[in-house]
């Protein structure tokens, strides 16, 4: 039931197409619109970061341990490695206690083109450079702020990973036993679970008021500030996740092998789609479509898409050579 979300063109030829499902649900998760099957069971990967924070934010961690509001929002992110995301990262450590030792993630260079060159002239890999390292570092802290083993944090039978079960499962209106595991390529358990779960689980971020439990509903409202106050730390300067966390009316974070999720505030529309082949390149053009289709107020959002992420395809000389156009209609309800 997958359908073409993207054909790329080079020399007026098609070299590509990107089929995949989308996902659109309003209050109480009901389906709103789709394209595709909205029902495709999909792993959350990265997107489920923000969902991953609440339990550590929801325990007190913050307070606690005195971390600002830029390192709670790096608690999200899926990060590039760049000077501002390794000071605030070793300021989390300084603060919390935790090194980079007890963390399970890989040593790993920066994703930052620049910042991975400056690392291999100087220091190495670090795990601090992984992109999941803000994530690793909250689910730490947690785990010590409750005095819980440290060294099986990453165990689907932890106390702390069973808490962020439940929270998962809460946020995405599904019971735990409804969600599949899997083990990330950060080391942490990763879930599975329906597109228009997932797309509940982001209208909830983005309009926490629909959140019945106080103190969930509390650590939403702190960590999506976070995320917004401080939108670079989420990703990087002049990426996707970065870019529409600067619009205070959206909610986004995607994850590895093409899954993206978005929520409306004022529209109360919560988004999730999936590339099924893996890719990452369309998420642009593809948020982009979505919110035109639907007629996003923002224009000024749109713009910064189009700017960002142009239908024209380049070469390494940037020369034009091709495009690539979104060809999906979502089906509204």
């Amino acid at each position: 039931m997958e359908t073409v979300l993207v054909k790329e063109y080079r020399a007026n030829l098609m070299e590509c197409a990107h089929s995949g499902h989308i996902a659109m649900v309003g209050e109480n998760g009901v389906l709103k619109g789709y394209s595709g099957d909205p029902g495709f069971v999909s792993f959350t990967r990265s997107s489920a970061k923000p969902l991953q924070a609440i339990p550590g934010i929801r325990g007190g961690i913050a307070g606690k341990y005195g971390l600002s509001a830029a390192e709670v929002a790096l608690m999200t992110a899926s990060h590039r490695g760049e000077d501002y995301h390794l000071q605030a990262l070793e300021s989390i450590s300084a603060k919390t206690g935790i090194t980079e030792s007890c963390m399970i993630c890989a040593s790993s260079y920066p994703l930052d083109e620049g910042s991975r060159e400056e690392a291999i002239r100087s220091v190495g890999k670090r795990k601090l450079y992984h992109n999941c390292s803000g994530k690793h570092l909250g689910l730490l802290s947690y785990s010590k702020s409750k005095a819980l083993p440290l060294e099986s944090y990453a165990q689907p039978d932890h106390p702390v990973q069973q808490e962020v079960l439940r929270t998962v499962a809460y946020m995405a209106g599904l019971s735990p036993k409804d969600i599949s595991l899997g083990t990330d390529g950060c080391g942490l358990p990763v879930f599975a679970l329906p597109l228009t779960a997932l797309a509940h689980a982001y209208l909830k971020l983005s309009c926490p008021e629909l959140i019945e439990d106080i103190a969930t509903r509390e650590a939403v409202k702190q960590i999506t500030s976070s995320m917004h106050a401080h939108p670079e730390m989420v990703a990087g300067y002049g990426r996707l996740d970065s870019l529409l966390l600067e619009d205070d009316n959206i909610v986004a974070k995607g994850g590895f092998k093409g899954v993206y999720c978005f929520g409306l505030r004022s529209e109360r529309l919560g988004f999730a789609f999936k590339i099924l082949d893996g890719s990452e390149e369309e998420w642009g053009l593809i948020v982009r479509s979505i919110l035109e289709q639907i007629g996003y107020s923002n224009r000024a959002t749109i713009s910064k898409l189009e700017a960002a992420f142009p239908n024209e395809i380049v070469n390494d000389e940037g020369m034009h050579v091709g495009r690539a156009e979104t060809v999906f209609k979502l089906e509204l309800i």
